[in-house]
């Protein structure tokens, strides 16, 4: 399944374009010359590329991703997102992905933004907004992609201006936060998040499940003791466990592992069987034939196209 870009979004994304153009102004005077870099409010960070890149391993926590200029593939299992600067992309559980800077050039650097969600506060907002209209359940993945309204934008240029004033920051930061939540909460991509943040949900205990398998996933799967943990019997979790995730319980573990196998890579010097170990392969086989199957190579044959790839 694709969910890609229609007329709307297109009118949408015109309709934000000073606004954004304010944004890309601040956010490239804050990263200089990083690719990355966090912000002084804690959970948000901004990313800037000057071409489009190879697929890449990414594991996404709760959160809003935004695109501020450029577009975006973000892959989970069979299900693939594209969207630019008229949508924003939302996470409500942690989700393995493949992602993939479509749209970027040294002129126009491709910039976004990543807002890592605070449940408490959005189960705060979700209350207050509720109580005048009841939510009705949600059906699908934990992600979505909802539009990027002006309204969205604006809320997020007034937190981002606050960055240069600390004392602001403590005191009206939270507002405008709440306001971003609410912006979310509210629109066609919110359903599912409220759905899972929300306690005593179907959705609510399979992210309890969701979230063990993320801290845990070296450790041996237990399905039983895994259902008994969400409080769910084990066909109930897995059914509600692939319609968040597009994954078994399995599956997800195995991503996981293997998403975790190539940052390792990555960023260390280390063989593929000292990485297929740290993860929680018995098999070094097993590990070689699963890490091709999703990324399409051997580990390292695709560490070094990887690295070839950024050395250009």
């Amino acid at each position: 399944m694709i969910f890609e870009l229609n007329e709307a979004d297109r009118l949408r994304r015109d309709e934000t374009a000073s606004i954004r153009a304010e944004l890309a102004q601040h956010v490239q005077a804050f990263l200089g010359d990083e690719i990355e870099r966090m912000s002084s409010l804690p959970g948000l960070s901004f990313a800037q590329v000057c071409q489009p890149t190879k697929p890449t391993s990414y594991l996404y926590e709760p959160s809003l991703g935004m695109i501020i200029r450029g577009r975006k593939r973000v892959q989970l299992r069979g299900t693939t997102y594209i969207y630019d600067e008229s949508r924003f992309l939302l996470t409500a559980v942690n989700l393995p992905t493949v992602t993939e800077v479509l749209e970027a050039s040294p002129e126009a650097s491709y910039l976004s933004l990543l807002m890592r969600l605070d449940l408490q506060m959005a189960r705060q907002v979700m209350a207050d907004v509720d109580s005048q209209s009841p939510a009705t359940p949600a059906k699908g993945a934990a992600m979505a992609t909802g539009p990027a309204t002006v309204e969205l934008f604006d809320a997020v240029a007034r937190l981002i201006r606050l960055l240069d004033k600390p004392q602001d920051l403590i005191h009206v930061g939270p507002l405008i936060q709440r306001e971003i939540l609410y912006r979310i909460l509210t629109s066609s991509a919110g359903r599912r998040f409220r759905e899972t943040i929300m306690t005593g949900t179907q959705s609510q205990r399979t992210a309890r499940a969701i979230a063990w398998l993320r801290e845990n996933y070296t450790q041996p799967l237990r399905i039983d003791e895994l259902a008994a943990l969400a409080n769910m019997g084990v066909s109930t979790l897995h059914h509600h466990f692939r319609a968040m995730t597009a994954m078994s319980p399995l599956q997800y573990q195995k991503h996981l592992r293997l998403h975790e196998a190539r940052r390792i890579l990555l960023g260390e010097e280390v063989d593929a069987a000292t990485a297929a170990l740290r993860v929680g392969y018995e098999s070094a086989t097993q590990f070689n034939r699963e890490y091709k199957r999703i990324f399409g190579a051997p580990p390292m044959r695709d560490i070094n196209q990887h690295r070839v790839a950024e050395s250009r």
